[in-house]
């Protein structure tokens, strides 16, 4: 096995909430709550963050974009993603793949899938398939299951500098 192969695990979760937009991996998904954060909430975005700082062995995404960072109010996390991933890019790391699976009860993301995978590569400048974006349920089990909330658990594949 290849030394420069490295893996990272990320994961988010937050809590519904009245009166916000539900973004997934910087998709705006037609739901009647979104999810509560000091940005956009976007847990997929936010899970994927740290599976790459994870897999370079960098710090989490609560260090590098702290959720008491006024200018970081409302951001756009695809955006913060970009960045975080064009730094681990400048230093050699490329990526084999992402997999990100969200679980949340309800809205359904089926229709919505093919555009955020679409979001997350272009966002990463790497090829629709390097990157797989999946969702489930918890069959009415925990938070998300009651609708209190969702959460995403994502995984990614470095290959490391020369």
């Amino acid at each position: 096995m290849s030394e420069r192969l490295r893996v990272g695990i990320g994961f988010d979760a937050h809590a519904f909430a009245d009166g916000r937009r539900l973004v997934l991996a910087g998709v705006e998904i037609p739901s009647a709550r979104g999810l509560a954060g000091h940005s956009d909430a976007d847990l997929v975005s936010h899970a994927v963050t740290d599976a790459l700082l994870g897999a370079a062995g960098g710090a989490d995404i609560g260090e590098l974009y702290p959720s008491d960072d006024p200018a970081l109010a409302g951001a756009s996390s695809v955006a913060l993603l970009r960045r975080a991933w064009a730094t681990l890019a400048e230093r050699g790391w490329s990526i084999v793949n992402v997999d990100a699976i969200v679980i949340m009860q309800e809205p359904r993301l089926s229709p919505h899938r093919a555009a955020m995978r679409a979001a997350l590569a272009a966002a990463l400048d790497v090829g629709l398939e390097r990157v797989t974006v999946r969702a489930s349920t918890t069959d009415l089990l925990g938070f998300t299951g009651r609708g209190e909330g969702a959460a995403c658990q994502a995984v990614a594949l470095l290959e490391g500098p020369q």
